[in-house]
Order: C-alpha cells, then structure tokens, then sequence
C-alpha cells in the first residue's frame, strides 16, 4: 500500500478535497469499525504519511490488529501532529532554544535560517498577568500596565521571534488564555493545508506546551501537552515517537441533576478514573449520555486529562460538535466540510456506538453530586455536605487544638469573625475589623481554562451573585476575590446578561484576561492577612475555580486550596470560610437577620439556560476579529531584526547553554559512578515541587541572584515570567516552599545535606559545590514522579544542577519525556523502592553498561553505604522507544534535531 492508493477527492459543492482513506485503507488492513475514534485519527495519521522513512505498513496493521489483541500493542508509531500550541512561561524559553539553536548552527558552519517551524505554531501570552489589584473598577487596567512593565522584555523578544520565524503567530496578552482561544477559535476540527495546488484535509491535531492542550478534545481535536522540548522538536519536522497507547473508554449515561454543574461531573470523573489507572492511556468518552452534554462540558472534562492522568479524554464528532463550531463563528463552508469529512472517514459519532476498548467505565450521571476537591491534589474529590468534616480531619492531623465552638471577643465587640479552629489573629483592613481563624477563605478566584471556557458555571456565578446581592449578602472582608475570564467573549455575554455587575459589587470584578490565580499569579495577599496567616501560622484556604492546586502553587501562605465551579466559589467568599457545610449551615443572614441557605440562592437550570440564550456567534466574530493586533501598548513595543538575535543584557532573557561547545559528533554516553544523591523525594512529587512558576522568595537563591543584579525585590515578577533566564531557573529548581528532602528530617523547601561535609544547604547551592568537586548527582524518588504541569523547565534545571538520572518509583507521562528530552536518564525501581533500601542521602549510587543502553532495558544500580556495604537494586531504563535513546544519546532531543538538520546525524 502506497499513499496514492489510498488518495480519495471530496466534493463539497464548487469546491474539491483530497484526503487519504481509511475506508479504502481498511479494505487491505481488516476492519477498523469498532476501533475508537481517537485510534482512527492516528491511523489516519499514519496512513497519510505511509511514504516517508519513519511510517511502515507493519505500524497501520498494528493498530488494526490492536483490536484484537485486548486492545494492547508493543508498536512504537512515529506521530505528526498538523500544528503546536504554546503559552508564554513556556514559549518564551521555546522561543530562547530556536534563537539559541540559530546562533550553534551558524558557529558549526551551516545556515541559522534552517532553523524555522515547518509546522503552524501558535502562541498565546495568557500566563503573565498577576493579580495585583482586585475588587475595584481599575484592576484589570491596573493589572494589565503592571505586566506590559514588568514582561517588556519578554515581549519584546517575542516580537522579535513573530518577524524572525516563519509559520509564528503570537496571540498579544490581555486575549484569553490559550486553551480558551483554541476552542473558540484556532482549533478547526478538520484541518485544511494547501500543497502544489491541491488542498488536503486531515483531522486537525496538535501538541501543546501546556499539558491542559487535552481541552481540545471535547472538539474533536486529537491533541495533548508535551514539554516545550518535545514541542520544539514537532514543530522543527520531528515526529513524535509513542506506543500504541492503550484507550479506556468512559461511558456516559443519563443526564446532570438540577443544580450538578460540569465541575461537579469532572471532579467526579477524575475521581474515577485516578482509582482505575490511565497513566499514559487514552481515554475516550462515549454513550448515549453524550447527547445531554454540552460541548462546553465536554471541553471540561477533556481539560482535566492531566488531573485524572491521562494522554487526553477524547470526544467523537457529532452534531453537537458542528452547533458549537456555528455558534463560535466558524464559516459554514467549515462546518460542513468538518461533517462530510468525518462520516466519510467513520470519525463521526453515532446512538449506540460501542467501540473496542482496553477497560471500560460507566457513569450514570445522574448520580453525581455537588463536588470539590483539595486540599492539594485535584483527583482528591470531597462532597460539599462533607467540607466540614474533611477540612476538621486535616486539622486535627496538623494540630493539637480541637474545633473552637466560642464566639469570638472581637465578634462580640461588633467585629465579624472567621470560623474556625482555635489560634487566630485580629486584624484591622481596608476600614474594617475582624478575627481571621484556621478554615478562613482568604483568596476566591474566579479563574482557569477548565471553567472559564464554560457560559454555563460562568453565567451560573454571575445568577448566583445577583441572588445573594438581593438578600443582603456581601463578601466576607478577608477574601481576596477576582475574576479572569479566558477570553473577552465572557466579559461580552456577562454584559449582555446583566450580571457582570453583581459580580462587581461582591469583588469579582475584572483582573484580566489570563490563567492567574491557577497558574500561581494570584499577587500578594492584603499585608494585615499575610502578617496575621505567616505570624499566627494559619491554615487558610483558597477556593478557585481552577485545575491546579497543588502544595505551594496557588500562594505560599495559603496550606490548603480547593477548586470548585464558579458558583461555588462566589459561595465560599459568601461564607468567607470552609469549615463549614453548605448543605445545612446558612451563608449570612439577610436585611432581617434571617439565614441565608445555599440552595435558596442557587440558580435552577432554567434560569441559566435563559441566561444561555445571550451567547451569540456575533460575540466571537466581535472578539476574535483582530486577534493578532494587540492593543497600543503591544503594538508601540520596538521590535528587533535579524535572522539571529542579538542577546541584550536582561534579567529575563539570556542565552541558554544547552548548546555552548556543541560538536557535530555526540560524545559517547558515560557510565554514572559515585554519584551523590542531591535529593530523596517522596511520592506525587509535582513539576511545581520541582520547578515552580510562583513568586520568589528574596532569600532564595534566584532572589539573591535578582538583587545582586540590581533587581527590586517589588519587580522579582514569578519564576514562571522568568523562564527565560536559566541562572534564574537552575536556582529555583526544587525551590518550592512546600517540597519535602527527606535527607532532612522536618523541613520544608528547597534544602538538602551535603557530604561528605554533612552542611545543609539549598540545592542549588549544593550542587554548585558537587559540580565544583566533580561529583556527578541523581535524584531519587517515590511514586508519580512529576505530576502536573507540562514544564519543561523542571527537566532543564535537573540537567543544569548536574543530575545524571532521576530514580523513581513511576513516572508521569509528560516529565519522563521532557527528563530523556534533556539527555537525562530515567530509571524506575523493580520488585523494590526507596524505603525498603534505607537510604539517608550518604549513599554513593553507580551504574554501568549505559554505553549499550537499550529501550525499557533492566538493569543494576550499585549503591554504596558509609559503612561500606555494596548493595544491588534492579531498575528498569524508561526510555521507551527507539527514538527516544537517539536522542538520550545525543543528549537531548533538540541536539538530536541540530546534527540532523546539519546532515550530522
């Protein structure tokens, strides 16, 4: 078979496209009817690219014949994906690789101008704005000259990276969050390329620098995140080596409860799938249930792959698809082209369809109830009846005190109070007098692609808002509120509903368009709160409406963080606590001193699907219009020319090494010998544990490097802004305040034991002395090593600290890939684990044969006690495929890249 035997031509009135058959296809590969919907989108994929050195027959046959092999393969496929997605904390470092990359092409004598996308890339600044003003008419104003002074410099680079690149479209900040932006208008569905006269179509597939690119999916966009290393790579004509992947399908059955919201359902799914196991699966959503799902609920549960672990949550074609495509402003000519071309393909979703799976799930949806989860892992779902009692169980585990029944004296003085258990603090803010207590709600935040993106929860909050102002109520004075909407059509269908100013008048004004609060951009807290939370040693909350809410992300001083759907975020700053249960126990008391129950201010499902009505396409055409331009602030930016960038003196742009000396030949792949451990880490050890993207701390070490250069401790910005700076970045690996080493014993942050001398210090102060003795470093760890966030730079500073190999006990999907993508090892333990060989960070680790390294190959780790016992452990290498150990061998992915397009390798 051959890609012309396969070339079929759709007709669409005046208009012709050609495109590779999987019908045809199918007539020599065995029946493909019941294969999923995602599994025929890489099949297709494969088919379309049959002709070149990385496709062969055996790989289309393979995923065939997967079906009949209890949905399991072996086979690695090389996957192309049509375009690449990228947010600014990792585009800019993206962004800094290619410059980098032009400048080593051009010292080993070859043109800088081969490096350049082949493939569509899109970026979208929505990461940089903080939330330093809230709760007044002037914040998003405020917020947004806040961040084109503090990120200038990176913007500026950015521009310079749109004129010095083809194939580089950059989305200007104040937008919408690129997840939002997708949906509502870049994805395509079906993707349209035009080559030697003739337009092709193919499913529209991507991969993203952010691992939330799954929100694609309830589209019927193939996509997922990858680190910005493997991103790099795909958009420089590298295909994405993977398995066949395993495929769980989710079936849906019946229809949401009166008063259930789609944060609800997610909260539940994630739940679920987490118990089952779908680390580096697919799964794909499917069932008659599918019917009463709006897309934007879909679009919510496909956000939360990375949250329930997976590769994505798929979401077949159906009429549904082909409404939102319409009511978000996509030509006609798209959207018929988008349903002949997916029943011709068998991509369309039909009543009854019962694909072959690895493992099923079915969820009666009826069945799911009102839901948050925290305090820390967002698959850790709690029933809002249940609140309470969870949040008085976390107490009693950190503190001796029992729950205080007494009334305050400040509250008898005519204060108001913050419930909670006993310790506390009186504080005096903005007029008013209170006493804040363990269980208070300091930051409430409307934010996040998960939620955003939905008019259903949002319009909900805006209902719920305009019902509680009409009682009485008002938000508790403590809780810092803010709504960042993830794109500007919100702000238009809010207006158009009349509740942006409900919202408004309870503090949920306006603080721009951008992931803030869930990224880690949640600003500082009122300076009474944080004294009162740091001094006191408060446990307070966050409630956000986000995906992310991992220890330390959301704000330092904040232990315990909670997402929940929109209205029940205005709730909680309602109640201005979470030691409470919503179910039974009243939000306030109205203008006659009567209580004020949840459920007599919740919104029904009519009153919504009213609200509903507002949503028009002419709001998308309206917002999306000039999408590019950016406003006079972006467009006054002076942009640099040049093919290859002249690196200025700057605290946010540098250079990166990864290329300094580079040869065109790779070095052979060293042995690892008397290794020092730099650090020994438990289990769900997060990319935020590793690499943060929140604020930094002056007596850190990238703080200290910040003010010997001059730099305000008021203008530090976020870790996340300063991805561009490796001396930044290899300081704040590990430097997360909530990480744990257990080398020490009780302490929390980025601090480890050094030996031989025994002296605690930072990690990266640490690993400055081992690199300065020669001593090469590993780091060992627990189970679910790297969860979370697609950051590459949590690989990139591992490499720069010195770290030949991560030992864990798992690995997430997406941090193993960036780890090998940066030429670092990563090994899992067989039949053992940390605990069981008792180490203390004294050890001394070997390991041999890495010369002869082959995929998922068993091997023996050599470790050496003080007392001078040698003992053996088994690991397993987990690098996966093929192309994964070129690259390890090269020592990255993007060096592997270099030599290739030099003729090198």
């Amino acid at each position: 078979m051959n890609a012309d035997e396969v070339t079929q031509t759709l007709t669409l009135g005046s208009k012709q496209y050609t495109y590779s058959s999987l019908k045809q296809a199918a007539d020599s590969l065995g029946d493909i009817s019941r294969l999923p919907c995602s599994l025929k989108v890489l099949l297709e994929n494969l088919l379309r690219n049959i002709d070149t050195d990385a496709v062969q027959l055996e790989d289309l046959q393979a995923l065939v014949d997967w079906q009949h092999q209890g949905g399991h393969s072996e086979r690695e496929i090389a996957y192309r994906p049509a375009r690449v997605l990228m947010q600014d904390f990792t585009g800019v470092p993206g962004v800094a690789d290619l410059a980098a990359m032009r400048d080593a092409v051009a010292a080993l004598g070859a043109d800088p101008q081969q490096v350049n996308p082949l493939s569509p890339v899109d970026l979208v600044i929505d990461h940089s704005v903080m939330v330093d003003h809230f709760a007044s008419a002037d914040a998003f104003h405020d917020n947004v000259k806040l961040e084109m002074e503090r990120n200038h410099e990176r913007y500026a680079f950015l521009r310079w990276g749109q004129t010095a690149f083809d194939n580089f479209r950059v989305v200007p900040p104040g937008t919408g969050i690129c997840h939002q932006v997708n949906l509502e208008y870049l994805g395509q569905t079906v993707w349209r390329e035009e080559r030697d006269g003739t337009t092709w179509v193919y499913p529209d597939t991507l991969v993203g620098t952010d691992s939330h690119t799954t929100m694609i999916n309830g589209l019927g966009i193939l996509g997922w995140g990858v680190g910005g290393i493997e991103a790099e790579a795909a958009m420089l004509g590298q295909p994405i080596s993977m398995l066949i992947p395993e495929v769980v399908g989710f079936k849906l059955t019946g229809a949401l409860r009166e008063g259930i919201t789609a944060t609800d359902l997610v909260l539940t799914v994630t739940d679920m799938l987490r118990k089952h196991g779908v680390v580096g699966k697919f799964v794909e959503f499917y069932g008659d249930g599918l019917a009463q799902l709006p897309l934007a609920d879909r679009a919510t549960l496909a956000n939360m792959a990375p949250e329930y672990g997976a590769t994505c949550g798929f979401f077949p074609v159906d009429e549904e698809t082909l409404r939102y495509l319409r009511l978000s402003g996509r030509s006609e000519e798209q959207v018929s082209l988008v349903e002949a071309y997916c029943k011709e393909q068998g991509l369309w979703r039909n009543t009854g369809d019962e694909p072959i799976f690895t493992s099923t799930l079915e969820l009666d949806l009826d069945t799911v109830e009102a839901s948050l989860a925290g305090p820390k892992r967002p698959q850790d779902r709690v029933a809002l009846s249940q609140l309470k009692s969870r949040f008085d169980e976390l107490m009693a585990l950190n503190l001796s005190a029992p729950p205080a029944d007494a009334v305050s004296d400040l509250e008898a003085e005519g204060g108001q109070t913050a419930p909670g258990t006993q310790g506390g603090a009186n504080v005096e803010y903005a007029g008013e007098r209170f006493r804040l207590n363990h269980g208070a709600v300091v930051i409430a935040a409307i934010t996040s692609c998960t939620n955003t993106s939905n008019p259903g929860v949002m319009l909900a909050a805006g209902l719920l808002a305009q019902k509680a102002i009409n009682r009485g109520l008002k938000r508790k004075p403590w809780v810092k509120s803010s709504l960042a909407p993830g794109s500007k059509v919100v702000t238009e269908y809010l207006q158009a509903a009349g509740l942006n100013s409900a919202l408004d008048q309870l503090g949920f004004n306006l603080v721009g368009y951008g992931c803030t609060t869930c990224i880690g951009n949640s600003g500082p807290l009122p300076e009474p709160i944080e004294i009162a939370v740091r001094e006191q040693d408060l446990t307070v909350a966050s409630v956000l409406s986000g995906n992310r809410n991992f220890e330390g992300r959301v704000h330092p001083a904040v232990k315990t963080n909670w997402l929940a759907s929109p209205p029940l975020v205005v709730a909680f700053a309602l109640a201005g606590r979470v030691d409470i249960n919503l179910s039974d126990e009243p939000l306030g008391t109205d203008q006659d001193g009567k209580p004020v129950y949840l459920k007599e201010i919740w919104p029904s499902q009519a009153e919504i699907a009213e609200a509903l009505e507002r949503v028009n396409t002419e709001m998308f055409q309206r917002e999306y219009a000039a999408v590019f331009d950016g406003d006079a602030q972006w467009q006054a930016i002076e942009v640099a020319t040049g093919k290859t960038y002249d690196w200025p003196e700057s605290s946010y742009i540098q250079q990166p090494p990864f290329f300094n000396g580079m040869s065109r030949e790779p070095d052979p792949v060293r042995d690892i010998t008397s290794a020092r451990i730099l650090a020994l880490l438990g289990d769900s050890v997060t990319t935020d544990h590793i690499s943060p993207a929140g604020a930094i701390k002056p007596d850190s070490p990238a703080g200290r490097y910040l003010q010997q250069l001059g730099v305000a401790q008021k203008d530090f910005n976020s870790y996340g802004s300063r991805r561009g700076n490796h001396e930044v970045m290899m300081r704040g690996t590990f430097a997360n305040v909530r990480i744990r080493n257990e080398i020490l014993d009780g302490v929390e942050g980025g601090e480890t034991r050094h030996f031989p001398s025994g002296e605690q210090l930072s990690i990266y102060d640490a690993a400055m002395r081992y690199q300065q003795d020669g001593r090469e470093l590993v780091v060992i760890a627990g189970k679910e090593y790297g969860t979370g966030s697609s950051r590459d730079w949590a690989a990139k500073g591992t490499r720069l600290l010195g770290v030949r190999a991560v030992i864990a006990e798992s690995f997430e999907r997406i941090h193993r890939s960036n780890l090998l993508g940066m030429g670092v090892l990563p090994l899992e333990f067989v039949d053992t684990d940390r605990r069981q060989l008792n180490l203390t960070g004294e050890e001394e680790i070997s390991l041999t044969g890495l010369d002869q390294l082959k995929p998922q190959q068993q091997l023996t780790l050599s470790i050496r006690y003080p007392d001078g016992r040698d003992v053996q452990a088994s690991v397993r290498c987990r690098i996966d495929t093929g192309n994964e150990l070129a690259y390890f061998r090269h020592g990255g992915i993007l060096h592997y890249v270099l030599r290739r397009m030099i003729g090198a390798a």
